[in-house]
């Protein structure tokens, strides 16, 4: 027999439990939300790429307009914009330049620069490079070129160009052709701390090694290649720009321009060079100033600009006079040249056209203007 059902003593019978509704499904949308995301940032990005490409070829078609309208007309050949994504990379399949004084063209050039950093340009120009300009013809070529500029908002920070195997040929300047190739060379600028503000100063650095000039060769009695370095100050070069030369310099001259020469390094074999001075430019267009000069192993070449100046066998006699008060002993065979110490030797000063070795003018020689 069942048992009754039990009752509530409210005499209520006894509530049915709560039935569990349904879970609602889980949305996928979290699933792709990275990947919209993603998708926004490669939209935004690309069309901020867009937009600096676009400013990119107007700034220089603005700039190439100015450059006409003040007489300088500039090319670039099948002219490109491309880099996409993080680089603005110009290329021109070569570069010309046609303006009142001659005309310049350069090989294939490629110009970039990163989106993120767009005043810190790279440059790679493949060759030849060619000048004509009056009476000279210039031609350059190289085996790599590559160069370097960090803008700033307010001038520049640093400009770089290195060149491996320049070789430069000019024609027009002598009877013969001069020639001139090196196996490497180093050109850096930066504005002078405490001076570009206010004077426009630009410090120079310059490096050629294993320098071959035929010219120089016959001049100094030694076919050895020749090591240079110059570290100078160009004072007044922030006014430089792209007009003619003659122009540029004589406004550069005008506002009282000078190169200070800080330290200049010629060895060639045994020979031995260093000075340091101040040349500038005179009213006549002609180099001036005066170096201090401190050599080894140049007796030879002292004796020999002595001796046109006094007959060969009195110039060898006061040449070799002139070199051992000076100190300037001979090189001995087999000796390095850098044991041999350097010397002071007179000034040397150019003034009024005139080339002057201490008190002793050197003959046939005459400087020409610059323009």
């Amino acid at each position: 027999m069942q048992d009754p059902v039990r009752q509530d003593p409210s005499g209520q019978a006894p509530a049915e439990p709560a039935a569990i509704p349904p879970k609602a499904p889980r949305s996928r949308r979290g699933l792709f939300l990275p990947y919209i995301l993603l998708l926004t940032l490669v939209l935004l990005w690309s069309a901020g790429w867009v937009y600096l490409r676009g400013r990119a070829a107007t700034e220089m078609d603005g700039w190439v307009a100015r450059e006409a309208a003040a007489g300088r007309t500039w090319t670039c050949a099948d002219r490109s914009i491309t880099g996409y994504p993080f680089r603005i990379e110009l290329r021109c399949a070569s570069v010309s330049l046609a303006r009142a004084d001659g005309r310049f063209r350069l090989g294939p050039l490629t110009a970039v620069t990163q989106v993120y950093q767009p005043r810190h340009v790279l440059m790679l120009a493949e060759g030849p490079f060619h000048v004509e300009q009056g009476d000279l013809v210039g031609d350059a070529t190289w085996t790599m070129l590559e160069g370097s500029f960090h803008g700033a908002s307010d001038g520049f920070v640093r400009a770089s160009l290195v060149v491996n195997g320049p070789s430069v040929t000019v024609a027009g300047a002598a009877p013969d052709p001069i020639a001139v190739s090196a196996r490497h060379l180093e050109l850096h600028a930066r504005p002078t701390p405490g001076r570009f503000d206010s004077n426009g100063a630009v410090d120079l650095s310059l490096r050629l090694s294993q320098a071959l000039a035929p010219m120089a060769d016959a001049l100094i009695g030694n076919a050895d290649p020749a090591d240079l370095t110059l570290d100078a100050t160009v004072n007044r070069a922030a006014m430089l720009g792209t007009g003619t030369v003659a122009r540029e310099l004589e406004r550069w001259r005008q506002a009282d321009g000078s190169l200070d020469v800080a330290g200049l390094s010629l060895a060639k074999g045994a020979r031995r060079l260093q000075a340091k001075g101040n040349l500038g430019i005179d009213q006549d267009h002609r180099v001036e100033g005066q170096l201090d000069l401190r050599a080894a192993g140049v007796e030879a070449l002292v004796a020999s600009v002595v001796g046109q100046r006094f007959g060969a066998d009195r110039g060898a006699l006061i040449g070799n006079l002139v070199g051992g008060l000076l100190g300037l002993r001979r090189q001995p065979e087999g000796e390095p040249g850098g044991d041999v110490p350097l010397k002071p030797l007179p000034p040397l000063r150019l003034a009024g056209g005139r080339m002057m070795f201490g008190p002793i003018a050197i003959p046939n020689v005459r400087l020409q203007p610059l323009y």
